[in-house]
């Protein structure tokens, strides 16, 4: 099957269809923005817009109009204009799809084809050539007219009128998808022949016959015939690696991608609700053919072989699943093929329908049944569907009655019908003042709403209009609640009868007219959904919707029915579905995985455990299915007790996709001793705290459960603070003035009333262990006065203060979302946590550490993994953990502990965006070492920096990257040893092992090159290289060019307050806080001058050239001069390395001209005032004018004595561009230097920057880098 050909087809054809539908309703003069007056009306005919229209055409567009402005009575006219727009595209979309697939397969009645030739390379249908020899019927007017289309040429014309009758034609056949359709569609076709954009000519050259044929339908069983595959014995088998598509799977991935922009447009509109017209396609999820199968086989086969002994059934299901002893349990229970009842509740294009018939055949078959037989048993008694959408339903009709006549070439002659349906609501049902009730009221008393049912003369019979009266308020919101809904058990097959007896006994009044049309139809829709849903099913399978954000009404109806398993619409069903099955019935599911894990699901998980059984459970690689957003399992219920182990599938580790899932799973089922294939019994997770299905859990694992003591009852892990907009209270702690910031605060006490008003703030933040994620900032001010008063317009409080008493203790914390892995740090007192900054607490310092060392190995993600795989880790998950506490081994652990903590502490602290950082290492070495051998760093203040002995930056370089490896080493032996330690105290042996990759190691690791990082760490995000490293030296060295640090002393000197110019003896930072980068030296303070003294500053003249040589060729592989490399780098990306080293929170600003580097220069956010953008204009930005100007005059001169002629041509033609970007430049710059714009550090970078760059008149000016 080609998809990407089907879904180019399908996505063009819905825009192409809906387009060509409002071309010609706008020809009649009806838009979405209403109905336009007619020009001129004479007699029959009708002119609009130059257009005329016969006497018909007249009708259909009244028609039209009538209908769209009885749907405008409900929703505005916009909305219903596109809503019927779609409608009509989507029911010729539906019948041109399947009119394809007919005469592809031969299954059109008199063999002729509509949309093509049966010859080869002509393009002409050969409907249009053989026309009386089809099975239509023609007036003498018909046959003239066709006569004289074809004398006249207009061919096109002529293929509409044939297209048309054939379509009536095959109502009979198959009315439920060609109904008759309103004859106002007929005036909407959209298709033509001649149209080469058009959907016909798209279909027939783009999208292949071999999409659409059956292949070897006269081989073997019957799956032949609906599968694309040569078959053996077994069901679904193909003869190559590749399973080729079905021909229910093109149907069902053209209704997916004919859908798919619309849906993508209602999930990415509606992070909220779903309206209820939108939740179809909303939650339309096409299931892939193996887990159809798989679901199917071992419902509906499992339930057949275990009350069939000598059934050879298994031996052709090809995902058939038997335990490692390969015995099965039989049932000593007669069950004949006509009495199995089989249901799809949430039916889509009919994907586990059609499954489910080629299996009932095999079924029948194996029985003694003929063919003929078999087809009408299984689409009359044993197949069973619903959906809430037609669309859905149409095409599952159409799959199912393809099947039958796949087994049975007169099968279309018989008159059966599938007892499929889709909901109907009764809405339209109940009396104007009873609607007003259902619109407006929130409590309802659905017994005193008065209907239409009752007609006097007509529903005679009082039993029998209790029951309609019933029906219709049940059915009330049919179309949002479905199959979920649980009918009363009434004689609903007499019900049906009663209404064919009132619609003939009906006396010809005009309301006796009026319940036949409107009333008696419904009515008939509602009736055959509720004998569905009244039954008992031996097996129901399905795929049900994913949706977790309810819209009022079925809030409403989720939490009244179904309060404990609201958490998500698929979790509602799969209760729902136990009501539908017969005692020690199967359901076949597929669904997101979360059910087996989180907490909001703890009530399913216990209903299944203890009242239930899981038979068995595939669990997939968490990105495999590509169609939603959430990790998938598929799994087999059954409604009642199961003595034998469930079997299990783990395929997480497995990526690739569903093809590689399906590979994993057909190898297990031929190798039960692979590895990832479980048996067990699952009253093994009432064990577990919460119930996880943790199928893979060992019996050690088990016994530390039981032996171990909840992670909750020795410390207190407890949620942080929540202040519901985190722009407003949150700044990274290097946007804001220095001096504001409060960094050892021991209690909440503390913050009323010391004047500060920024406190460190944990938010979680990227995979680290051990220490680290210093860099929020939360304004806390006067015991968190505005946080805690933050209201919305309503005057309701916004932000949540949870565990106020925990604020600024000593903790242990992970982050909520943990998709890179579980990890672990210390975090010293002096914070308050956020809600995705989880922490735990404790007095006990030994025992919050000791339960660190434990979280840090590798048993954690082993047991969270078990208690929620998904990447959100809650507080809950956390308290589930089991603690077991060795007093013999816990020196040594808090030992190693200890020594990991500091290790990466200081890791974190050798960085400038870290607020500890003292010294770079680049910079002086020795008191860069010299301060991690220092023990107690807590209480020392910043110390005075003597200079380096290491003359060059090469060998500190050199020694760094040693150190660091070094550091690196040490950290993972010691992961290694409290994994090996905590392994034996668990008794894990059997399931890890010690080993930790370097990948998973969260401090830094250099190479000098990226050609050197070994396959091992490829993907650590805590690698550097050497040209990282001499990055950020360069960085370090512009901060010293600000004040921002200073040679003379170690860590932050100035970020906001007054400069102390005292504090800058060796290097001295710019005076005017403006340092311009230019791709010449035009300035004798511009940034290369300035790095190049500060290079000579920290090493020495000696040694200079040397050292900006190896910066240089750190930085560029280029022969170039040193400082050219330099300068372009300043030049081209150090504000890109600056953004995303300060996390788009730039604290250097660059004043940027554009793309041809006319201007640029850098000032720092901590020393900008109002006059900063005036002085960077008058003081730079003029005097480079002038710098272009005496350059350019230079270059004529050059150019006119022909002095290298050429050269300076090309450089003049720069000037002139450099010049003339400075020249529109300085109008911006001059707008907004006159307003003398001053800004607030405590607004952050964000406002500020924008603040800036937006003059008084609301107009933005861009003058600063864009923040990418």
């Amino acid at each position: 099957m080609d998809k990407v050909a089907l879904r180019n087809f399908a996505v063009n054809a819905k825009e192409k269809m809906e387009d060509d539908i409002k071309r010609k309703l706008e020809l009649m003069g009806i838009t979405e923005k209403g109905t336009g007056e007619e020009t001129v009306k004479e007699d029959d005919y009708l002119k609009i817009n130059g257009q005329e229209f016969n006497k018909k055409e007249v009708k259909q567009r009244e028609k039209i109009i009538e209908v769209l402005k009885a749907r405008e009575k409900d929703e505005g006219f916009k909305k219903c204009f596109n809503e019927f727009v779609e409608e009509i595209a989507y029911t010729w979309f539906n019948r041109i799809i399947a009119i394809r697939f007919m005469e592809v397969n031969d299954y059109i009645p008199d063999g002729i084809r509509i949309l093509s030739s049966d010859r080869e390379n002509d393009r002409e249908p050969q409907i249009i050539r053989e026309v009386f020899d089809t099975d239509l019927e023609f007036s003498n007017d018909e046959k003239n007219n066709v006569y004289k289309l074809k004398e006249e040429n207009k061919i096109e014309e002529l293929f509409k009128f044939l297209f048309i009758k054939k379509c009536n034609k095959l109502n009979e056949i198959l009315p439920e998808l060609f109904e008759e359709a309103e004859d106002y569609s007929e005036l909407l076709l959209p298709i033509s022949i001649n149209d080469e954009e058009g959907i016909l000519r798209k279909l027939l050259d783009e999208v292949g016959e071999e999409n659409f044929k059956i292949k070897n339908k006269n081989k073997g069983i019957g799956l032949a015939g609906l599968y694309n595959i040569e078959i053996s014995n077994n069901i679904g088998i193909s003869s190559d690696e590749k399973e080729i598509g079905s021909q229910v799977e093109v149907i069902g991935w053209l209704y997916q991608y004919y859908n798919e922009k619309k849906k993508n447009e209602i999930v990415g509109m509606n992070k909220g609700t779903i309206a209820k017209e939108d939740i179809p396609i909303a939650t339309q999820i096409f299931t892939t053919d193996w887990v159809v199968k798989y679901m199917v086989q071992n419902s509906l086969g499992k339930y057949w072989i275990e009350r069939n002994p000598n059934s050879k059934l298994k031996d052709k299901l090809e995902y058939f699943v038997t335990p490692k002893n390969e015995e099965i349990a039989y049932i000593d229970e007669k069950i004949y093929p006509e009495e199995i009842k089989f249901l799809e509740p949430c039916m889509g294009s009919g994907h586990i329908l059609v499954h489910a018939f080629d299996i009932l055949m095999e079924i029948y078959r194996e029985a003694g049944y003929s063919d003929r037989e078999a087809v009408k048993n299984i689409i009359e008694k044993n197949i069973n569907g619903l959906d809430i959408d037609k669309r859905a339903y149409q095409l599952t009709y159409f799959a199912v009655m393809i099947k039958g006549r796949e087994y049975d070439r007169r099968f279309f002659t018989r008159g059966i019908s599938p007892n499929l349906t889709y909901t109907e609501e009764s809405y339209l049902l109940f009396d104007n003042e009873s609607k007003k009730i259902l619109e407006n009221s929130k409590k309802i008393n659905m017994d005193e709403l008065r209907t239409n049912f009752y007609l006097d003369g007509v529903t005679i019979d009082d039993k029998k209009n209790q029951v309609g009266e019933y029906l219709i308020r049940t059915f009330e919101d049919a179309r949002e609640i479905g199959s979920l809904i649980k009918v009363e058990i009434f004689d609903y097959d007499s019900f049906d009868r009663y209404l064919d007896e009132c619609r003939d006994r009906y006396i010809g009044s005009l309301m006796g007219e009026i319940w036949k049309e409107n009333v008696y139809p419904l009515m008939k829709q509602i009736v055959k959904t509720a004998k569905i849903l009244k039954n008992k099913y031996h097996v129901v399978c399905t795929n049900p919707p994913y949706l977790n954000k309810y819209n009022p009404k079925l809030k409403k109806f989720v939490e009244t029915n179904y309060k404990n398993y609201k958490g998500d619409l698929f979790s509602v069903f799969m209760v729902r579905v136990f009501d539908f099955l017969v005692e020690d019935g199967y359901s076949g599911w597929m669904t997101p995985m979360v059910w087996m894990f989180i907490k909001t699901y703890e009530e399913l998980r216990k209903l299944i455990i203890q009242d239930k059984s899981i038979v068995s459970l595939i669990q997939m690689e968490y990105h495999a299915f590509r169609g939603v957003d959430v990790p998938i399992c598929s799994f087999i219920l059954k409604n009642g007790d199961e003595s034998n182990k469930g079997t299990y599938f783990r395929l997480s580790e497995f990526n690739g996709g569903m093809e590689v899932q399906n590979k994993k799973v057909l190898e297990a089922l031929e190798n039960k001793n692979c590895g990832y294939f479980y048996e067990t019994n699952e009253r093994n997770f009432e064990k577990i705290p919460g119930m996880p299905i943790g199928y893979w859990a060992s019996g050690s694992l088990l016994k530390d459960f039981e032996k171990g003591i909840k992670t909750s009852e020795l410390i207190e892990p407890r949620q942080g603070l929540a202040t519901a907009d985190n722009d407003r209270f949150l700044r990274q702690w290097y946007e804001v003035e220095e001096e504001k910031i409060s960094y050892n605060v021991k209690s909440i006490e503390e913050t009323k009333s010391n004047g500060y008003k920024w406190y460190p703030y944990n938010k979680g933040g990227e995979r680290r262990q051990w220490y680290g994620n210093y860099d929020y900032v939360v304004n806390w001010g006067n015991n968190g006065n505005e946080i805690r008063n933050f209201k919305d317009s309503n005057g309701k409080l916004r932000s949540v203060v949870r565990n106020p008493s925990y604020y600024f203790k000593e903790a242990i914390t992970w982050s909520l979302i943990t998709s890179g892995g579980f990890s672990i740090r210390y975090r010293e007192s002096g914070s308050i946590h956020d809600v995705s900054g989880m922490s735990a607490f404790s007095e006990d310092k030994l025992r919050l550490k000791y339960i660190l060392g434990i979280m840090g190995t590798k048993i954690s993600n082993f047991v969270f993994n078990m208690l929620n795989p998904t990447v959100n880790l809650q507080v809950g998950d956390f308290n589930n953990l089991p603690v077991i506490e060795n007093e013999q081994i816990k020196p040594k652990v808090l030992s190693i502990v200890d020594d990991c903590i500091k290790i990466s502490k200081y890791d974190w602290n050798t960085f400038e965006t870290a607020w500890d950082f003292k010294v770079s290492p680049l910079v002086n070495f020795e008191k860069y070492i010299e301060n991690y051998n220092i023990e107690d760093e807590e209480n020392s203040e910043n110390r005075k920096v003597l200079s380096t002995s290491i003359k060059t930056i090469e060998e500190a370089y050199g020694q760094y990257k040693e150190f660091t490896n070094n550091q690196f080493l040490k950290l993972k032996e010691n992961e290694e040893e409290l994994n090996r330690i905590f392994i034996d105290i668990y008794g894990l042996q059997d399931e890890l092992t010690s080993d930790v990759s370097d990948k998973d190691i969260t401090i830094a690791k250099i190479f000098d090159t990226d050609d050197e990082i070994n396959h091992e760490i490829k993907g650590n995000s805590y690698v550097l290289t050497k040209e990282n490293v001499v990055k950020q030296f360069i960085s370090y060295a512009v901060g010293c060019m600000f004040g921002r640090y200073s040679l003379y002393e170690e860590g932050l000197v100035f970020a906001g307050g007054e400069f102390d110019k005292n504090k800058y003896s060796k290097f001295i930072p710019d005076e005017d806080n403006c340092i311009p980068i230019t791709d010449n030296e035009y300035f004798s303070d511009d940034i290369v001058t300035r790095f190049v003294e500060f290079v000579k500053t920290v090493y020495g003249e000696e040694t200079l050239e040397e050292n900006l040589k190896f910066i240089s060729q750190a930085l560029s592989n280029k022969n170039d001069a040193p400082k050219d490399i330099i300068r372009e780098y300043f030049l081209k990306s150090f504000y890109d390395d600056h953004l995303k080293r300060y996390k788009k929170r730039p604290i250097y600003w660059l004043y940027d001209a554009g793309k041809k580097n006319g201007f640029k220069a850098l000032i720092y956010m901590h020393r900008y005032n109002e006059q900063t953008t005036a002085k960077v204009r008058i003081g730079y930005l003029h005097e480079l004018q002038k710098h272009y100007e005496r350059r350019a005059s230079f270059l004529k001169d050059e150019i006119e004595s022909n002095n290298n002629r050429k050269k300076a041509e090309q450089e003049l033609k720069k000037i002139k561009s450099q010049l003339d970007e400075c020249k529109q430049f300085d109008e911006k710059m001059n707008h907004l230097s006159s307003e003398y714009i001053s800004i607030d550090l405590d607004d952050g970078v964000k406002v500020n920057y924008e603040k800036v760059q937006t003059g008084r008149d609301g107009k933005r000016y861009e003058i600063l880098g864009k923040v990418k």
